[in-house]
């Protein structure tokens, strides 16, 4: 562990990026040609005291998921990524993981989709990162913890997580969660601890994954029409479609408006009530 290496180490990555890279507003007066602190602690859902302390090596020893959001925040390769784990005395997550690196370029892309909710999620459906539009849809999906993070495990154990969709469509979405799952786990290296704990926890608690596992069904989620259910402005009619990474472990989501549908005027007014908490935590 190097905390005084990995302030430098942070600063030097802050001061290369502009503003307009990762969605912020320049501004008429900035006195850096990259980000300020705030506007890193702002993009990593730290405190700005709490990056600035991280910068002055002052002993603030980050956890692993807020090393994953520093790297998301500041546009970090997947070497530089791994340095800051090092420098941090973090292990290295593995690939696919919750604190998994997201490509840059993914990001960048994300970044630029501001008038639609997109986010980028694992193959075992684990949130990485949301756009505010995502969150204004679907809800905050990144404060989970253990296996809970997976959107199909809270689908096959939490009732509320369903309220997302229909009732009429719940049938539907089983098998489709399912299907997908079995795929991405076989994809896995069997010695995955993740994807085969994931599943352990699953046949565990819930009876319906249970039957429907053994069914053995395959099929990835792709480009799907949906209809999403919002606390306020009731039922959306959109498209989802998918982005896939190079060895299938992350995929951009985003949400189009079905054709024919009221379901773009929907979309629009997500900006304006995006901030009000009447989203069920899905």
């Amino acid at each position: 562990m190097d905390l005084a290496e990995l302030g430098a180490f942070l600063r030097s990555r802050r001061d290369r990026i502009r503003p307009a890279d990762v969605g912020l507003p320049a501004g008429p007066r900035r006195r850096v040609p990259g980000l300020r602190r705030d506007e890193v602690a702002l993009l990593a859902g730290a405190s700005v005291e709490y990056y600035i302390e991280l910068e002055r090596g002052a002993g603030a020893q980050p956890s692993e998921q807020m090393l994953a959001a520093l790297a998301r925040a500041l546009r970090l390769t997947i070497d530089e990524r791994d340095h800051l784990y090092h420098l941090a005395g973090r292990p290295v997550p593995v690939a696919g993981g919750p604190a998994s690196h997201v490509h840059p370029g993914m990001l960048d892309l994300l970044d630029r989709l501001t008038t639609t909710p997109a986010q980028v999620i694992t193959d075992l459906h684990v949130t990485l990162v949301q756009n505010r539009l995502a969150t204004a849809l679907l809800g905050d999906q990144l404060h989970f913890e253990g296996p809970s993070r997976s959107f199909v495990f809270r689908w096959f154990t939490d009732p509320a997580s369903r309220e997302l969709y229909p009732r009429q469509d719940h049938d539907y979405q089983s098998r489709s969660f399912t299907a997908d799952l079995r795929a991405a786990v076989a994809r896995r290296d069997s010695r995955d601890r993740e994807a085969q704990d994931l599943v352990a926890a699953l046949l565990d608690r819930s009876p319906e994954f249970a039957e429907r596992w053994r069914q053995r069904e395959v099929a990835v989620r792709r480009d799907e029409r949906k209809r999403i259910v919002h606390a306020t402005l009731g039922t959306i009619e959109v498209n989802c479609l998918n982005l896939f990474s190079e060895d299938g472990r992350q995929r951009l989501l985003w949400f189009a408006p079905a054709v024919g549908t009221d379901a773009a005027e929907r979309l629009e007014l997500l900006g304006v009530v995006g901030h009000q908490d009447l989203l069920p935590h899905v």
